[in-house]
């Protein structure tokens, strides 16, 4: 396998080039959506009003602690994804970057992630942070990845730990809120992954990563993409009731895109040979995470407190009036 370039080849790559193969190890559309999490958590700890500095720093040492686990984890796969056609590209499988120097790369991201949290945040958040980092590297990519077909379910937690660090970098604790959101991202993982899993599982089929799909088939990772939704959805309006966190705008938003991920995994269940169902699926998950998370950051905002307050105070009235009517 070619790891990597000549010298001679590595000194044509210009400034730029360089930098943008540094930023492709970090993988910065899985970073994108793990500070969605982040700041949808954030905004609920502050009660809408969150400290634009502290937000800042908070989303960028949570993206630094990722950017360094995703360089760690391609730096321990490049084998693998030299012989997975989506990702022989990637700047270590190609040679773009050494291997040695990818290792340099990643444990400065983590010093500087955990120094930023630790100074201008707290000590809890970083060391979550950290956690996340220990999770994805030792948990997931060493330990299940390759042996199991748990890696996902299990490795999933190392996706769901950016709302906790979003929650203590404003509080300084960690609330059965803060939990709640754990439980939703970790539950929406699997669907998530899966999904993914399902198209491209010839690649992994040939590197022997025993993903589900690979291991067990279309159908049962369809069922088990059902069942994991099902116990997502529930867990998404425990932030409403028993919490009582958040308030309508939030409930209706997560009534209408729960409803919506429903039928996509329900489309699965009856044809999981689909690829189109699966692709589906896969791409709405990724902007159900987004929106959700929105909808959590603008219910939480006092003006909407507010309208949402008057809009049910009105529609109280009405139902009152036409009542005696």
């Amino acid at each position: 396998m070619q790891e990597t370039l000549s010298p001679t080849t590595r000194h044509h790559q210009n400034f730029w080039q360089v930098i943008q193969s540094y930023l492709q190890l970090t993988k910065p559309r899985i970073i994108l959506l793990l500070l969605i999490t982040t700041a949808g958590s954030m905004w609920i700890a502050a009660e809408g009003q969150v400290d634009p500095v502290l937000l800042l720093i908070t989303l960028l040492g949570g993206a630094l602690a990722a950017a360094s686990a995703n360089t760690i984890n391609c730096l321990y796969d490049r084998d693998i994804d030299y012989d997975m056609e989506r990702t022989r590209h990637r700047p270590l499988p190609s040679g773009r970057i050494h291997p040695r120097d990818a290792l340099i790369f990643a444990v400065t991201l983590a010093i500087v992630s955990f120094t930023l949290l630790t100074v201008f945040a707290n000590l809890l958040s970083a060391c979550l942070a950290m956690s996340g980092i220990v999770a994805y590297v030792l948990v997931y990519t060493h330990w299940l990845k390759r042996h199991s077909t748990q890696n996902i379910v299990i490795g999933g937690a190392a996706g769901a730990i950016p709302p906790l660090v979003g929650w203590a970098a404003v509080t300084g604790e960690l609330s059965w809120a803060a939990w709640v959101f754990f439980a939703i991202v970790f539950l929406w993982t699997p669907p998530h992954f899966w999904a993914l899993a399902m198209m491209i599982r010839q690649d992994y089929a040939k590197v022997g990563v025993p993903m589900l799909p690979v291991v067990s088939g279309q159908v049962t990772t369809a069922k088990q993409i059902w069942i994991y939704t099902l116990l997502m959805l529930p867990a998404t309006l425990l932030l409403v009731y028993p919490l009582h966190v958040m308030g309508l705008f939030y409930t209706l938003s997560s009534l209408l895109l729960g409803g919506i991920f429903l039928s996509k995994a329900w489309a699965l269940l009856e044809n999981p040979l689909d690829q189109v169902a699966a692709r589906s699926l896969f791409k709405y998950s990724i902007l159900y995470m987004m929106l959700l998370s929105a909808g959590m950051a603008v219910d939480s905002l006092p003006i909407t407190h507010q309208l949402m307050s008057s809009l049910s105070n009105g529609l109280n009235h009405a139902i009152s009036y036409l009542a005696i009517s």
